[in-house]
């Protein structure tokens, strides 16, 4: 029997909240969870990475639909995703709505974690991991964050899948109005996994293009799941920019069997990142 766990903590939860609660998607072989096996027997991940906007679609500048969030979540197929400008308990999106956790059940994902990076109107806005899988070690780290600028935070979990197998997940935010801070940022996130024992995987709007400063120093410790001829992930109308990302660090821990740019632009101002990535 599943078993449902659902947990909405109030304002004591702003500074990373986990919880988990029932899964509502189907088991089926076209639904298979995050340690499916393909023909080879080898394991395969996906994973999507979503600026959503707090669930306001542009079109709608008074309008919160949390719907259209989790249908994109559940169309990619997605078994971990990283959101970013996520609302918890906001007079903007709703006093009683934890946008995290509701994503999460709407999109039938099992496990979630939200870090808050900055008091907002009432409540908190930050980043958030939903997965399909168990979460443990569940961290937020604070990012530098220079004089006149939004203070950002990089979530971090432990991904355990049904075989066993372990990696890190993380996931942040980077500041889109001072190169230099969002270098320093950058260096933090590679810093903190500089010596971890588990394979990486990195999400998140980085708000910089792929030739930046930012980008050619993350690539001496990350790969990106798509290196040369992406696609645009933003504005999502009308995409002329890649800011959005998917990387992994550790070469032999995985190898990129797929890599797309899903193209919704109603839910969001950003189009989310897809990647599917096979466990050697």
């Amino acid at each position: 029997m599943r078993i449902i766990i659902t947990l909405y903590i109030a304002f004591i939860a702003f500074s990373g909240f986990y919880s988990c609660k029932e899964s509502g998607h189907s088991t089926s072989s076209e639904n298979m969870e995050i340690s499916r096996k393909d023909s080879t027997g080898e394991a395969s991940v996906t994973v999507l990475s979503y600026n959503i906007h707090h669930s306001n679609p542009p079109s709608r500048p008074d309008y919160i639909d949390t719907a259209a969030i989790a249908e994109v979540i559940k169309k990619s197929d997605a078994d971990i995703v990283g959101l970013q400008e996520v609302d918890v308990y906001t007079e903007r999106s709703g006093t009683e709505l934890h946008m995290a956790g509701k994503l999460a059940e709407l999109s039938g994902m099992d496990y979630f974690y939200f870090s808050k990076a900055i008091d907002y109107k009432g409540g908190a806005y930050g980043t958030a991991i939903l997965s399909k899988y168990p979460l443990s070690d569940t961290l937020t780290i604070n990012l530098p964050s220079a004089e006149g600028t939004e203070p950002r935070v990089l979530s971090v979990a432990t991904v355990t899948l049904d075989n066993g197998y372990k990696f890190h997940f993380a996931n942040t935010h980077l500041d889109y109005t001072d190169a230099a801070n969002n270098l320093d940022q950058a260096e933090r996130v590679a810093q903190y996994f500089g010596e971890s024992d588990l394979p990486v995987i990195l999400t998140g709007d980085l708000n910089v293009v792929p030739e930046s400063k930012t980008i050619t120093y993350l690539d001496q410790h990350f790969v990106r799941s798509c290196i040369n001829a992406c696609s645009y992930t933003s504005p999502a109308d009308s995409p002329r920019r890649t800011i959005d990302y998917i990387m992994y660090k550790g070469m032999n821990d995985f190898t990129v069997e797929q890599h797309r740019v899903l193209r919704e632009s109603y839910a969001s101002d950003h189009l989310p990142v897809k990647a599917v990535l096979k466990m050697e």
